[in-house]
């Protein structure tokens, strides 16, 4: 392990010290050809200079037979225009031949644009083939009326000249053309070899294979034109393209601060703009839901069928702080190319370094539309981000159903060889695969294996989580046979029954949708009705899900053995058929969030707000305290806080909790979970839980009682989009009273105010041991209800009497509480700041839990 790390260390140190002589002058093309047709006038377009055809030396370009010449009434309009006044036209086949300086690679870029001319009219009249040294590059084409076009190719030149001609389809059809390029490119733009996509595996051939571009696209900028691309592209916005660019932000650095790394991408592959800006999963819409849950953003991008292509993908994180933070999916239609890719292994943990990764699609699987999505990892570890800088599609000109160009042989019979060593490499490997699965049949055999916990769904009777019988009936089922097939789930009477499938279709009417209340990441959540009028929660989890499995296990083993009045109860569970099904106690007012926002329900008084939170407190604070270990609830938020018929508030949802530290630990190590908005930010980065990583979600469920806004909403400014972010800015710049819920912002006094944000910043500070324990926050709730209640309107007695009178019994052992004013009660109590009553206020709470 440490050898590993020494290695990563020295590769690093490597790289930075050639990036100061990475920085080289911009390429330089030995040929360069820029040929305005049909004229004998000069153009200048994105800072470079198209020379007339009729101008230049026969030895640079030959455009024999001449043709015609016409002339466009007007400009097309677009941005090139000053390339579309002009065209030679051709009725019988003819080619322009281009003397090559340095054979190699080069791109070969044809302008059209189809105008009326005299009594001619190229949109009608056109229909012709273009080649380039006997290659095929366009086949019939007839161009769109009024539409420019650029076809644009990159060809491997192998002799001292390079022809380009024109054959018109048929007698009575010309062909024309405004504008040619030819200019060289590196070599090694393109590599030779590429990853398949379906199947998965390696394609060889690509540095002699000609390529059409189909679509060149930046992600998160504007257009690039060639006069900001070395190799004269254009690079388009991609906007147009995106599937819901609602999903996605745009990112962007300064050009300045990329890290052009030897061996990966250069100025060439791309130009720096295509690095230095994204598109990034938006990830804040998914406020709602679990860490775990896949989130995808998708281009999709019209492609001919009958062609394989190519594809490429670029590469840059300019997003994450941390250098190792970036890992998610690549998809190329529905096929993951880069499962869990994580960019800084390719770029030794340095960030804001350029790379690109090549694809081949064949030609059965490209359809008419490609698509490529960027998707959220499914790792436990993973923040559910992705990115993507820029994206090239080009055809493979030639290519059938997904070998390489028929022309090039020498690269076909490359791919056949290597397809016939895979194949007999496959063969041998099955062979012995299946030669020791043989043997380790062989030997489970022979010896009796012990029974382990299955990876997939088992019923907990067969579990030890208990097996005595209980009588209690839930309708027809629960006859003397059904009997025998309830079990307790812990040791106290009521901790949880198993109940039988029919009795919950029942109560639920088959699980009609008109009785769903709720639906979350485990399943829906139906309103039920036991046959002894007993009105139930009924979560019925998603079969298929392996982490509902865990949820399922997890509620199960922490409820069966945890009772408490603020915590909601289960009543039972059902495991037949391979269903997981939880039964709860029925909570008749529904989420607290519901009552916050986004409904319309009337808003919770600024005592009732108190109330709650102070009960959800007592909730969370018998979790970290009521048993030897501590028990982390990791998806603390308003929609997991219920309230019943009174208003009184409990703790639900634990399905993502853990059992926390031993005595002598202060973290348990473990896949980050929970819930956007709401997760700590030091137990993310870290991924070590604490009890501290549910005080700071609770901080972040005051701010939402508070303000009373979701903690995640992208359809506000972007400041404004991260309640916590947002809030605490504003308390920063002493802004209190711009983010309380003015509904009734009125009501509250001002003492109880302070003591409540007070406390709620103390639980959103930044490192865990910086904020209070829960029983800290408790007790200061505790005290701001006292100072609303002290309020002159609410009794008549004076006001630090009242507040006396009610907090005198957290001292009772306390011989310094006398005077009766507040001012002595609040130095009896502690520094309220320094939250130093926690061993105190813990014993009044550990001992109403059995209320």
């Amino acid at each position: 392990m440490a050898r590993a790390v020494l290695d990563t260390l020295l590769r690093v140190a490597v790289v930075l010290l050639l990036l100061p002589a990475l920085v080289a002058a911009a390429f330089t093309p030995a040929d360069d050809y820029l040929v305005l047709c049909g004229t004998a006038a000069n153009a200048t377009v994105d800072g470079r200079t198209f020379l007339g055809d009729d101008g230049l030396p026969a030895a640079a370009v030959l455009p024999a037979p001449r043709g015609s010449e016409a002339s466009a009434s007007a400009a097309s309009g677009s941005d090139d225009a000053a390339l579309y006044r002009s065209a030679r036209v051709f009725a019988a086949p003819s080619s322009y031949t281009f003397a090559i300086k340095s054979p190699g690679r080069h791109f070969v870029r044809l302008h059209f644009f189809p105008f009326r001319y005299g009594s001619g009219d190229l949109a009608a009249d056109a229909e012709f083939s273009v080649s380039a040294q006997g290659l095929l590059l366009i086949d019939g084409y007839a161009p769109a009326n009024g539409t420019p076009a650029v076809r644009e190719f990159s060809v491997n030149v192998a002799g001292g000249t390079l022809a380009v001609a024109f054959a018109p389809a048929a007698a009575g059809k010309v062909a024309f053309v405004n504008a040619i390029e030819v200019v060289s490119h590196p070599d090694d733009l393109f590599a030779d070899t590429a990853q398949t996509v379906s199947p998965m595996g390696r394609y060889a051939g690509l540095s002699t294979q000609a390529l059409e571009t189909v679509n060149r696209v930046n992600m998160g900028s504007p257009k690039i034109t060639p006069r900001n691309d070395t190799l004269g592209r254009t690079w388009l916005p991609d906007e147009a393209f995106l599937v819901d660019s609602s999903v996605t932000v745009h990112r962007d650095v300064a050009p300045s601060k990329l890290r052009w790394t030897p061996g990966l991408a250069t100025p060439e592959t791309a130009p720096g703009m295509v690095y230095a800006t994204a598109t990034e999963i938006n990830t804040n819409l998914v406020s709602a839901s679990t860490i775990s849950v896949q989130f995808n953003m998708t281009w999709k991008l019209q492609a001919a069928p009958g062609s394989a292509y190519l594809l490429r993908l670029h590469f840059c994180d300019i997003v994450s702080k941390a250098a190792n933070g970036l890992v998610f999916n690549v998809y190329v239609g529905g096929w993951n190319v880069l499962p869990d890719y994580e960019i800084s292994r390719d770029t030794f943990s340095v960030p804001a370094v350029p790379l690109y990764k090549d694809f081949v699609l064949s030609a059965k699987d490209a359809k008419g539309n490609i698509t490529v999505s960027i998707g959220t990892s499914t790792l436990g570890n993973a923040y559910p981000d992705g990115v993507l800088n820029g994206l090239e599609i080009m055809r493979m000109v030639g290519s059938t159903g997904g070998g390489a160009d028929s022309s090039q042989s020498g690269s076909k019979k490359k791919t056949v060889t290597a397809i016939i060593a895979g194949s007999a490499i496959a063969g041998v490997i099955t062979v012995v695969m299946a030669v020791a699965l043989i043997v380790l049949m062989l030997r489970r055999r022979r010896k009796k294996p012990e029974k382990k916990p299955s990876s997939t769904w088992v019923a907990f009777s067969e579990s030890a989580l208990g097996s005595r019988s209980h009588s209690r009936s839930f309708g027809k089922s629960s006859s003397a046979g059904a009997r025998n097939n309830t079990v307790t789930l812990g040791q106290s009477a009521g901790a949880g029954y198993r109940i039988p499938l029919a009795a919950l279709q029942e109560a639920t009417c088959g699980f009609d949708e008109g009785m769903v209340i709720g639906v979350g990441g485990f399943g829906k959540v139906y309103k039920g009705t036991l046959r002894d009028e007993t009105q139930v929660a009924v979560k019925r989890g998603n079969r298929r899900s392996q982490q509902g499995l865990n949820e399922f296990r997890t509620e199960i083993e922490l409820l069966s053995r945890l009772r408490h009045r603020h915590l909601v109860s289960l009543i039972g569970y059902c495991d037949e058929r391979g269903e997981m099904i939880l039964v709860y106690e029925y909570m008749a007012r529904g989420t607290l969030r519901s009552h916050l926002y986004d409904s319309e329900l009337p808003p919770l008084s600024w005592k009732q707000r108190l109330d709650v939170c102070i009960g959800a407190a007592r909730g969370l604070h018998y979790l970290h305290t009521g048993s030897a270990k501590a028990i982390i609830h990791r998806d603390v938020k308003s929609a997991n806080i219920l309230l019943d018929d009174s208003f009184m508030a409990k703790v639900a949802d634990f399905g993502l909790s853990k059992t926390g530290p031993e005595l002598d630990k202060t973290h348990v190590s473990t896949a980050v979970k929970g819930s956007f908005g709401y997760l700590d930010p030091e137990y993310f980065r870290r991924q070590m839980l604490t009890n501290k990583s549910d005080v700071y979600s609770f901080g972040v469920v005051l701010l939402e009682v508070l303000c009373a806004r979701p903690v995640i909403d992208p359809t506000l400014p972007r400041e404004m989009v991260n309640l916590a972010e947002w809030a605490t800015q504003r308390l920063k710049n002493g802004e209190l009273d711009s983010i309380v819920d003015q509904r009734i912002a009125g009501s509250i006094r001002p003492e109880s105010l302070k003591k409540f944000v007070d406390t709620a910043e103390k639980c959103l500070a930044e490192y865990g041991v910086e904020r209070p324990a829960i029983g800290d926050v408790l007790w200061c709730l505790e005290f701001a209800l006292q100072l609303q209640e002290a309020s002159p309107d609410s009794s008549g007695t004076d006001n630090t009497q009242l507040v006396h009178r009610s907090t005198s019994k957290f001292h009772r052992n306390q011989s310094t509480v006398s005077d009766g004013t507040e001012a002595t009660v609040a130095a009896n109590l502690g520094d309220l700041d320094g939250m130093s009553m926690r061993r105190v206020f813990s014993k009044m709470v550990n001992s109403e839990e059995g209320r």
